[in-house]
């Protein structure tokens, strides 16, 4: 593994691979990343979060000079479960070099970026030797791919009431279909979860007068709202869309009705809506088909979107200068922690390539590794070139 630079980004995301990072589980990643920014200078502040019902998140909050403006770049050492491991062509937390690229799990969601952009800041720091005209910060957390309780959210609090700012935000995750280079995401659509209960009575099947059936009730609500178009779109934004993504009845008898019949969905939703506005269509319809029923709702995060300004311009400019694609501008894909960083300044988000991200044998070119590391040097100089 050959070195690209000041610091060796395959080196250091190889390092991060190795630990077995599945959310909650730091696994020593959060030291790796500590272990790397500590020699450059960087203040670091480890930071456990705990919560009733959640289990303790390791999160880092680290810090290069002491005046503003503060460019934060946010990600996270965690990592969804390998899966099979089997199925993989290799130990998924063993990395391992191949055909030109680095396999494991997180190297491309997102420990490859991370990696890619402590080299970029020791190289920016090399060549300016040391002498930065403002400040650069990281923000990791280990609770990004689960619950969101104990991770960005807290860090984001603590900081505030240290009153530690920050004026820009990257965060690195994969936001490329298939080319370095070709989007960066302005925004997201909105999240939310739903599961619905329907109460009925239980009885015999051949006496279904002294029974009342939840499952047809259940089927009813669930029809109209699969069917139901809730848009066309929004400037800048896709079509919101509802899933059903789970049923639950949990009869064991075939000829005994069931007492109760629940349904989980996710909605991805644009801002023709809100988090509240969808429950209180939910509610609507529920009610139109009648019955006793329960409807729990779990909130990941509303829409929003970065108008482009300096930050976004920035970004595709230093896109542009290494790859010479000028990418799109996307509210497209799931959710990520830049739904927190927004409410306290502009964030963005650019990373690897997303075709393998949560995948079996994920993997990142070592080519993108070594480009991603560019770009994101010549945003950070770019962006102190640019004050005043």
């Amino acid at each position: 593994m050959a070195a690209t630079g000041p610091l060796d980004p395959l080196a250091l995301a190889a390092a991060l691979i190795r630990c077995k990072s599945v959310t909650p589980v730091d696994d020593g990643a959060i030291a790796v990343v500590q272990a790397a920014l500590a020699p450059l200078g960087f203040r670091c502040h480890p930071l456990t979060f705990p919560a009733e019902g959640a289990a303790p998140v390791e999160n880092l909050y680290a810090r290069l000079g002491a005046k503003g403006p503060n460019f934060c770049f946010c990600g996270h050492t965690d990592v969804v479960p390998a899966g099979e491991s089997g199925a993989w062509s290799a130990d998924p937390f063993d990395p391992v070099v191949r055909d030109g690229r680095l396999y494991g799990r997180g190297a491309a969601d997102m420990k490859g970026a991370i990696a890619c952009f402590i080299a970029a800041v020791a190289r920016v720091q090399a060549a300016r030797k040391g002498a930065l005209p403002g400040s650069i910060s990281l923000l990791v957390t280990g609770d990004e791919e689960g619950v969101n309780i104990n991770g960005t959210v807290k860090v984001l609090r603590w900081m505030a009431a240290r009153g530690e700012t920050i004026d820009a935000c990257l965060v690195g995750e994969p936001t490329n279909p298939a080319q370095l280079g070709e989007m960066i995401k302005v925004g997201r659509r909105g999240s939310v979860y739903g599961r619905l209960t329907v109460y009925g009575t239980a009885g015999h099947i051949a006496y279904p007068d002294l029974a009342d059936n939840p499952i047809p009730r259940l089927l009813r609500i669930l029809n109209a709202i699969d069917t139901h178009v809730l848009d066309q779109g929004y400037a800048n934004f896709q079509p919101s869309n509802l899933e059903i993504v789970d049923l639950e009845v949990g009869n064991t008898a075939r000829n005994v009705i069931p007492p109760k019949a629940s349904a989980v969905f996710g909605i991805r939703f644009n801002p023709n809506h809100s988090s509240a506005s969808l429950e209180a269509w939910l509610r609507r319809t529920c009610d139109a088909v009648g019955g006793d029923y329960t409807l729990e709702m779990e909130v990941s995060g509303e829409p929003f979107y970065t108008e482009p300004g300096p930050l976004s311009d920035l970004v595709a400019a230093a896109i542009r200068s290494v790859t010479g694609l000028t990418p799109e501008f996307s509210t497209s894909g799931g959710t990520s922690d830049a739904r927190f960083v927004r409410a306290y300044c502009p964030v963005v988000e650019f990373g690897l390539i997303s075709q393998s991200m949560h995948k079996v044998n994920e993997n990142a070119a070592l080519a993108d590794l070594a480009k991603l590391t560019d770009i994101y040097s010549e945003i950070l100089e770019r962006w102190f070139a640019a004050l005043p």
